[in-house]
């Protein structure tokens, strides 16, 4: 046989037997993967921005179908794609906590000051100096480490204060881990009012420093229908599990320390003790 054809055929086979061997690894060597991770992954807002907790979308949908980690985590893609999430692994749609941002504070200008700050102008920095210009040591610095935080444009500085946009708001939590006071808390998207004060100092001493602090004058809660406030440590607190949206609290406050967020009072339904008059 001529050497050349025999080298060629020589080739063939060899060829052809590695192809064989390859088919045969693939079949029996092969790693099995859910295709539930490329549709997530597909769903995900592919920022890669490791926001969830993950190195990235691939790795969160993989965390999500294996280890059943939280679907709402991906902050870019919002309700929508937690939605599409859920619907993939067969959850209810609205399995979700909406939750978006709100700065426990109201003071800005209705706040005096101790000084007047002339150093780097981020909250952490104004704070390392004697606690921060700031009268109140527990409000908001006004400085803007949270809106350069916000990848969404949803909370700016208005008046000396953070203000957020909850329209804008993802719940993506990265004002409140920037806050150099800790005032931004996560509150979900229901008709709600807040304590927007975050001061445990005695009542006059608040008043001395702020237009809007709250004083822990317990009018709030004497009048609460349905016992859904206490004081602690001088400050009012809302027990959300008990609160059922009335306005009263709003209302009451001399101090305007409590305000509503989201929604807007509603009715009071079924029976309530009446509240007292003050």
């Amino acid at each position: 046989m001529n050497p050349i054809v025999f080298a060629i055929l020589v080739l063939a086979a060899l060829g052809l037997a590695g192809s064989i061997i390859l088919v045969l690894a693939s079949k029996f060597m092969a790693v099995y993967e859910d295709p539930r991770i490329a549709q997530i992954t597909d769903c995900l807002a592919g920022a890669n921005c490791g926001g969830c907790g993950y190195a990235g979308c691939a790795d969160y949908a993989k965390a999500i179908v294996l280890d059943g980690a939280p679907t709402y985590k991906c902050a870019p893609g919002g309700d929508k794609t937690n939605d599409a999430i859920n619907r993939i692994m067969g959850a209810e749609e609205t399995d979700r906590p909406s939750m978006r941002a709100t700065v426990l504070c109201a003071g800005g200008e209705n706040c005096q000051k101790k000084f007047e700050y002339q150093g780097i102008q981020t909250c952490a920095a104004a704070a390392a100096v004697a606690g921060g210009p700031s009268a109140c040591a527990f409000g908001c610095l006004g400085f803007g480490d949270c809106t350069r935080a916000c990848k969404f444009d949803a909370i700016h500085i208005v008046k000396g204060v953070a203000v957020v946009d909850r329209a804008k708001c993802t719940g993506c939590t990265a004002c409140a881990s920037a806050c150099p006071r800790k005032i931004i808390a996560m509150k979900p998207i229901a008709p709600q009012p807040a304590v927007k004060c975050s001061n445990h100092d005695r009542g006059a001493a608040v008043n001395k420093i702020c237009k809007v602090g709250c004083i822990g004058c317990g009018i709030c809660v004497k009048n609460c229908p349905n016992q859904a406030i206490f004081l602690k440590d001088n400050l009012a607190v809302i027990d959300y599990t008990k609160c059922i949206g009335c306005g009263i609290c709003e209302s009451k406050c001399p101090k305007k320390a409590i305000q509503w967020v989201e929604g807007k009072p509603g009715p009071i339904s079924g029976p309530v003790p009446a509240p007292e008059v003050r």
